[in-house]
Formats: C-alpha cells, structure tokens, sequence
C-alpha cells in the first residue's frame, strides 16, 4: 500500500508529466482540426458550430489517448491494479455517444430533413479525434481537410449537377369537397411535375381533407416551372383552401 506522499509524487513524476504533455499537444491538435471543420458549420449559422465541433474532437482523442496507457493512471500505480484495457472497445463507446449527439441536430419539417450534413460532420469529427489520439496525425489532418472541403464546396458541385428538383406540398381543401386525383396529377404533368410514388398522405379533419405529398420535377435544372409558379398554380386547383410549398430536404 503506498502511503499518500508518494501517491502523490507518482502523480508528478517525470514520465507521468511526460505524458500529460503529449496529451496536452494531441488534445491541441484535435481542438485545432475540430474548430476547422466546424467553421464551416458556424458560417452558415447552423445548430452546432465551432465550439460544438472542437469539443467533439479534443473529448474524442482525450478517451482515445488516456486508454493507451493505463500502466500511468493513478500516478504510476501498481500495474496489476489496472486490468487490460482494449482501446477498441473506447472507440466504440465514442462512436455511440457520439451517434446520440448526432442524432439530436437531425430535424423534420414535414417533408423536409434537415441537418443530416451537420449530424454526419459531427461523427467525422470524433473520428478525427481518434486518428489524433492514436497517433495517425497525417491521416487526421487529411480527413479535417477533405471534410472541410466537402461541406464548403461539395453543395456547389451539387448545384452543378443534372438533379431532379422536389418539393413538398401540402394542399387543404374546403370543406365537404372531395379533390380529384386525375385531374390533379394531370394538371401536374403539363407543368413539368410529377407526383413521387408512394408519398401521397391523406387526412380527414372537420370534413376537411388534405394531402400531403412530394412532386419531383420531370427534367433536370432548371425545371419547367420555379417553386414560385408552382406556387401561384397550385392555388389555382378547384377546392384549394390552403397551400404550403417547401423544398424537399433530405
């Protein structure tokens, strides 16, 4: 049993000092990279932004470093004291609470999903973190880069690509009138547009009825008609009570 003043030297001794200081440049490094790919997030005023991100990354490779070496807990104590230590098994715990933070700035609006791109950076990050605190720092900068790149100019490759342009719709119709679907997909095809299998919802409140659906454009950008004609037609539709057109997000 060691007594408590050299508990406490073991704590400040040379190798454990040592350590901390190499914990103390991986954790700097990792905060570094996570503020990197989280500017990108904070720029565009998004829910999780650089704090978010490089909390992420420095928590990451914290874990990560600490479980490679357990023979330095507790101030250089008894080895036998600290079991076997499987730093995969740290991953693993990481990449799960990291999934339940992710998970929380995924958002749905009706059709639309929002925040998959943030939710997935997140999970980036933390890998980024593990790189660093094992020690692959090539490998860690490269993938900070490539996932700050993708998210500041991967969504003007995307605007660059054919893409069908969908928008979701939300049509509530007056009282006692019961829509017609023929003439409502007809109406539909001559403006360029077409209703996506499988997406129409139905309800039926106070014997109004509304339908919910997706219409995807039928040629590539730009479609036949902008959202905003689309808009003025859909108002148009016999027994149109009420209309709401966002773009469909995923």
């Amino acid at each position: 049993m060691r007594s408590a003043s050299a508990l406490l030297e073991g704590y400040w001794s040379l190798p454990v000092v040592e350590i901390n200081l190499l914990l103390f440049a991986n954790l700097s490094g990792a905060l570094l990279l996570g503020l990197i790919v989280g500017y990108e997030r904070s720029y565009h005023s998004r829910a999780a932004g650089m704090r978010t991100y490089g909390i992420v990354c420095m928590a990451s490779c914290a874990l990560t470093v600490f479980a490679g070496y357990p023979g330095y807990w507790w101030g250089l104590a008894d080895a036998s004291r600290v079991g076997p230590v499987d730093p995969t098994r740290v991953v693993q715990g990481i990449v799960t609470g990291i999934g339940f933070l992710g998970a929380g700035v995924i958002m749905r609006d009706g059709l639309s999903i929002s925040g998959l791109t943030t939710a997935a950076s997140i999970w980036a990050t933390a890998a980024i973190g593990v790189l660093v605190g094992v020690g692959f720092y090539p490998a860690a900068i490269l993938l900070a880069l490539l996932c700050a790149s993708l998210m500041m100019w991967g969504v003007r490759v995307e605007a660059r690509l054919p893409a069908l342009q969908a928008a979701g719709v939300t049509l509530s119709f007056l009282p006692g009138h019961e829509p017609d679907d023929h003439a409502i997909k007809a109406a539909m095809s001559d403006w360029g547009y077409a209703m996506a299998e499988g997406s129409l919802h139905i309800t039926l409140q106070q014997g109004q009825v509304s339908w919910q659906f997706v219409m995807v454009a039928r040629q590539t950008r730009p479609p036949a008609v902008s959202l905003f004609e689309l808009a003025r037609l859909l108002r148009g539709i016999d027994g149109v009570d009420g209309l709401q057109l966002t773009h469909a997000r995923n």
